[in-house]
């Protein structure tokens, strides 16, 4: 539990520092192009690593229904999400759509109480709520509309949502990395298929050198995310994975303060902390029951 708390608590932080770094390399560029080129990358850097430490071998032996479970996660968790978010956000505001984005913690939840049969008690809801309540305060969303473009994002968010579920549950029998790769390698193929059927494949000849520079950073800091929060998944909840994840959004905004000279708002100031605080409360909560439940179960035993 420990260490997966550690590995998803480092995602946070590297999290953190890969939205401030890609709000820079995002700019004028196709950010379907940009997404797929670096789940490309970290794809091919996972394989290396797979082979590095002698691992090639748990790809061998995964069987067709292993491979297709890959290319699932790929298509609901590396491709489809990443269209719909990134749409969306065109028509939307950020704000709107980092805190739709946000409410992820809440669809994990549910969706981990019918399929994962994680307890959910008081303690873990108040926890939410002021873990919601601080990215409310965090963002400052003075309105909120039902359009398309919070649509859009509203269903990459649950796209997301279905696959850390899914990702669980395939985590039993297949390692953080192997997992890590069939979403990054299997999600930029389908992209790739995207970009090439609209007509926007072309635009990878034309990146310029600082472009590519851009890319090849983030992709490092995106090897690092996926590599320690799937391995970290495979130990904890995936509602605590989730509410620990919420505290990358205070990492932003320390950079955003430290290199950038924004002035953090009272709002601001209560809403992060408001976040880490909320997602302590779940951490701390929902690892505790499944101690507790452990420990009885080593108990009726005895």
């Amino acid at each position: 539990m420990k260490k997966g708390i550690g590995l998803v608590f480092g995602t946070a932080i590297i999290s953190g520092i890969s939205v401030f770094l890609n709000a820079f390399g995002v700019k004028d560029i196709n950010p379907f192009l940009f997404t797929g080129a670096k789940n490309f990358l970290v794809a091919i850097c996972l394989l290396s690593t797979l082979i590095l430490f002698k691992n090639f071998s748990s790809l061998k032996k995964l069987n067709i229904k292993q491979w297709t479970n890959l290319v699932f996660i790929g298509l609901i968790g590396g491709s489809i999400p990443f269209l719909l978010f990134f749409k969306g956000l065109q028509l939307i505001s950020p704000a709107q759509g980092s805190f739709i984005h946000k409410t992820m913690i809440l669809w994990v939840g549910i969706l981990a109480l019918i399929f994962l049969k994680e307890k959910i008690n008081v303690k873990l809801i108040v926890g939410l709520i002021i873990l919601l309540a601080g990215n409310f305060l965090l963002l400052k969303i003075t309105s909120f509309d039902l359009t398309t473009g919070a649509l859009l994002v509203f269903a990459a968010t649950i796209f997301w949502s279905v696959e850390i579920i899914l990702s669980k549950k395939l985590l039993k029998n297949t390692s953080g990395n192997v997992l890590a790769f069939g979403r990054m390698f299997f999600g930029s193929i389908f992209i790739f298929l995207y970009l090439l059927f609209t007509n926007q494949l072309s635009g990878m000849m034309s990146l310029t050198t600082p472009q590519l520079g851009w890319i090849v950073l983030t992709s490092i800091f995106l090897f690092v995310y996926v590599t320690t929060f799937y391995n970290g998944l495979k130990y904890i909840k995936a509602s605590t994975a989730i509410a620990i994840l919420s505290l990358g959004a205070v990492i932003t905004t320390i950079l955003n303060i430290i290199f950038l000279d924004k002035i953090l708002m009272l709002h601001q100031f209560i809403g992060l902390t408001s976040i880490v605080v909320g997602s302590l409360l779940i951490s701390l909560f929902s690892e505790k029951s499944i101690n507790q439940i452990s420990q009885q179960q080593i108990l009726d035993e005895w």
